[in-house]
């Protein structure tokens, strides 16, 4: 049987865990994620789990922080006035805000704390910092 490597195109069904066992994503009610393997689309550690498996395979893999979303960097919280926002929008704890950086792109920020004057946010990827497990299972290798 074809084994996955490098450059193929692929069809998996996963399920995303914390190591406390909270499930915080999955694409079993969902299509299956398609993606080609070495083009950077998703995290490392979970592209590399799929090279050397075939169809119809499943496995479990431990994925550490580096090879997921990076370390929590305490400095991309970041301080803003509140004038700085749209009148429109009553900042909660937890919201998730866009941001257009100088470059032209878009950068999603969690609100971390609110003061009378100033907003934190948190530009990590909610996952920073955490070591993820995964059950994958590869449904096609389509070349």
């Amino acid at each position: 049987m074809t084994q996955a490597n490098q450059g193929n195109r692929v069809k998996v069904h996963y399920q995303g865990l914390l190591n406390d066992g909270t499930i915080f994503d999955s694409s079993y009610d969902s299509d299956p994620l398609e993606f080609t393997i070495g083009n950077g689309e998703i995290i490392p550690g979970f592209e590399d789990a799929i090279v050397g498996m075939q169809e119809g395979d499943k496995k479990n893999v431990a994925v550490a922080s580096e090879q997921a979303y990076g370390d929590y960097k305490e400095e991309r919280k970041i301080e803003i006035e509140r004038s700085q926002l749209p009148e429109d929008i009553t900042p909660e704890v937890g919201m998730v805000l866009q941001m257009d950086t100088p470059n032209n792109r878009t950068l999603y920020v969690t609100v971390v704390d609110i003061g009378e004057e100033a907003l934190t946010l948190d530009a990590n990827h909610p996952l920073a910092g955490k070591d993820l497990n995964f059950e994958i299972e590869l449904l096609e290798i389509m070349g």
